[in-house]
């Protein structure tokens, strides 16, 4: 590598570190009490939920790990996955969700996903019950964050991937525990414009390399795969819905459904200002998404031009991993451009770490250890284990990262798939029917935390060939993860319907909130007799 361009690399990391770190400093201000460090004040605006929403979204996660592995797989089909993301995990998100949710946590004083569940349904065991599923599913997650990023890092500096993991972690760690959620709001900002203008210049560099958009569009239809079903179909590879609809179906359910129960996806609710800037993050949320996301898998869907330098493993699958196919495709960019593609990867990471850890720290601190584990707990206090446990979950999720890179534990989708599975699915029902019905039951909720939590266990336990099942199409933790969403949508009324209704004058009393009483004076001032 050319002492030129390897310095023109760590120069613009360099610049973007600092950025980060002095952002964490200079919000610290707004991180002094709780209701500062974990929502801001409530007083966030449009254009800083919007992206935070955004960039927690979307991580190295999507972009080296879910954009490879369906694009290799569906094709140019695989951009069906960005505007399902677009449409339902952002648009109707934040039309069904955002206003109702920032209103009911409010007027319940809640900070976090399970005490929320607490004061709607008046049952503290399910407070706890959400914060052991978000600690225990919150950690594959978080691990598999580094595991792309460290392939970009291996061929842009081909550094070791523990340094890549160190490296990430004590950043990210630095601006969270300084300045809590209002320093990851406006780092999320400025991570998603790199977002923005760089997947589009990465697209434009990548499809130009092959000749430009139509170009590449007949190679793909030239591609085939006699180890997937229709695989070996003329053009499959670049038709409207890919050789695999069903498959596709499911993916785009785990990932743009997944986010209505998602703890650090949900949050962003609770911190946005008013209900004017909800309309106005809708439509800003609703564009990030269609473009990034939109984005990242449309260029996956080119995967399969690069398969001569990828090399074929057994099954057709690509030599390396799907979490290869990315990294290959980037490997003839400008060092510029390759940079840019770091600082991008870089960027969607540690957004989401840094969403990811603040909402486990709160939650183990504010729903777990407060008034239970430590009795006495002042605002100082909690502010302070917060910040402590910022650091655990940064370090074992760190460990697990590189444990995972010296074994052979799964792709990074099925680490994600189990964990956005578990948690969507347990959450989801729960919290939209909390929202929008009164009969919704304690038990209804129960029942559905349950299930998921333990059919993705045992999905996990049989993928891990622990346990001999044969599931079927459910042995995938992606289509397993959409399958415990849509059961919980079932599942909730139909037990709640099962048990007594809970108190009418309580309820009433929690919905109330959406029901604001305003008095006008009378246009007339004389009363008229009949």
């Amino acid at each position: 590598m050319a002492f030129g361009d390897l310095a023109l690399k760590l120069g613009m990391l360099l610049v973007f570190f600092g950025v980060m770190v002095y952002v964490g400093f200079y919000c610290r201000k707004h991180s002094t009490d709780v209701n500062g460090f974990v929502l801001g004040g409530r007083s966030v605006g449009p254009w800083l939920t919007a992206f935070a929403y955004g960039t927690s979204y979307f991580s190295a996660v999507i972009f080296v790990g879910y954009a490879g592995q369906f694009g290799w797989k569906f094709g140019i089909a695989a951009t069906w996955v960005g505007i399902g993301n677009a449409l339902i995990g952002s648009l109707m998100a934040w039309v069904i969700l955002g206003r109702r949710t920032r209103i009911m946590t409010q007027h319940l004083s809640s900070a976090t996903m399970p005490d929320f569940f607490s004061k709607r349904f008046s049952a503290p065991s399910l407070k706890i019950a959400a914060s052991i599923i978000i600690f225990i599913f919150m950690i594959p997650y978080t691990a598999s964050l580094y595991n792309g990023l460290s392939r970009l890092f291996n061929m842009a500096f081909n550094v070791d991937y523990s340094v890549c993991v160190i490296v990430m972690a004590v950043l990210t760690a630095i601006y969270v525990i300084v300045g809590g959620y209002m320093a990851t709001a406006v780092n999320d900002f400025i991570q998603g414009l790199i977002m923005l203008v760089g997947i589009v210049a990465v697209i434009a560099a990548v499809l130009g390399s092959k000749g430009g958009f139509m170009a590449s569009l007949q190679g793909l239809a030239a591609a085939q795969d006699a180890g997937i079903a229709n695989g070996s179909v003329p053009g499959i590879f670049n038709s409207f819905f890919g050789p695999d609809p069903l498959s596709l179906f499911g993916v785009v359910i785990l990932t743009s459904l997944g986010t209505w129960g998602l703890p650090q996806m949900v949050g962003k609710f609770y911190a946005i200002k008013s209900e004017a800037h909800i309309h106005k993050g809708t439509i800003i949320s609703t564009v990030f998404a269609m473009v990034v996301a939109g984005g990242c898998y449309f260029l996956g869907g080119f995967g399969r031009l690069f398969a001569a330098e990828l090399g074929a493993a057994e099954g057709g699958t690509p030599a390396g991993g799907f979490d290869n196919v990315i990294p290959t495709m980037l490997k003839t960019l400008s060092p510029f451009l390759i940079a840019v593609v770091i600082i991008l990867v870089l960027s969607a990471s540690m957004s989401t770490l840094s969403s990811l850890v603040l909402t486990s720290s709160s939650t183990v601190t504010l729903d777990l250890l407060k008034g239970r584990v430590v009795k006495e707990m002042d605002e100082k206090k909690q502010l302070l284990v917060m910040r402590v446990l910022i650091v655990v979950f940064i370090v074992i999720s760190a460990a697990l990262a590189i444990v995972q890179a010296n074994s052979s534990v799964a792709f990074i989708a099925q680490a994600m798939g189990v964990s956005w599975g578990a948690m969507a699915g347990a959450f989801l029902a729960p919290f939209l029917y909390g929202l929008y019905w009164k009969r919704t039951t304690k038990q209804g909720c129960w029942a559905a935390m349950l299930f998921s939590s333990v059919f993705m266990i045992i999905d996990m336990l049989v993928n891990l060939k622990v346990l001999s099942l044969n599931l079927g199409f459910l042995a995938s933790p992606i289509n397993a993860g959409a399958f415990c969403m849509l059961a919980g949508l079932v599942i909730v009324p139909a037990v709640s319907m099962l048990f007594k209704a809970p108190d009418r004058d309580e309820v009433d009393s929690i919905f109330s909130c959406y029901q604001r009483k305003v008095i006008v004076a009378a246009k007339d001032s004389i009363e008229t007799e009949e």
